[in-house]
């Protein structure tokens, strides 16, 4: 497998995680997204034609979107099929959900940082604002968890929708986003801290 990585970007990082936890080798093409937008490249762009990251090659088929890529991925290379419970109708069902409130995550508190860290022209209090009706949902699901004895967003361990939802929520202090305020979803960063095989990244490896 191939993928085509920004080691800034959470989307990217949400890929190399799962790769990790499952063990999995791959190779890496480093993507100049800033300062050099190599990701706008006519050769880029016909890999995915809407220029974003990341990309994963993978005998022969192209996948792109970093939550379609979190579902490849478990589907080829999960042998438990305990990341994506393709199985069970109901965790399923769930766990798409989830993948779908991911994007939500990144319009928000991803687009604030990009607006800090980078300086992309974004309405950035609009985003905070934003992240923190998104992460207020976010919080309450993971309390409401809690009291029902459990410690991941979906099932009785984690799955492709903690991998979805960690990275940028994670990452939120960057763009400005205060996450003290929501403790249960930092006990629940610590969770997926402390699974054998996860790595880090910039921003993420200074995450008390």
């Amino acid at each position: 497998m191939k993928l085509y990585d920004y080691v800034l970007s959470g989307n990217c990082y949400k890929v190399r995680l799962l790769a990790s936890l499952l063990g999995l080798q791959y190779e890496t093409v480093p993507i100049d997204f800033y300062p050099g937008r190599q990701h706008k490249e006519e050769w880029f762009l016909e890999l995915n034609p809407l220029g974003q990251l990341p990309i994963i090659k993978d005998n022969g088929i192209i996948v792109r979107d970093a939550q379609a890529i979190l579902l490849y991925v478990a589907n080829c290379y999960d042998a438990d099929k305990k990341w994506w419970p393709s199985t069970d109708a109901k965790q399923l069902g769930q766990v798409a959900q989830w993948l779908a409130f991911a994007d939500q995550i990144t319009s928000t508190a991803s687009a604030a940082r990009l607006h800090d860290m980078l300086g992309y022209p974004v309405d950035v209090e609009t985003a905070r604002r934003d992240a923190h009706q998104i992460f207020t949902v976010l919080e309450d699901h993971l309390v409401e968890r809690e009291l029902e004895k459990g410690e991941w967003i979906v099932g009785s361990n984690p799955t492709i929708a903690d991998i979805a939802c960690f990275p940028y929520t994670a990452l939120a202090g960057d763009g400005g986003i205060d996450t003290s305020i929501y403790p249960a979803m930092l006990r629940w960063h610590r969770r997926v801290m402390s699974l054998p095989g996860f790595i880090d990244m910039p921003g993420i490896n200074s995450i008390q």
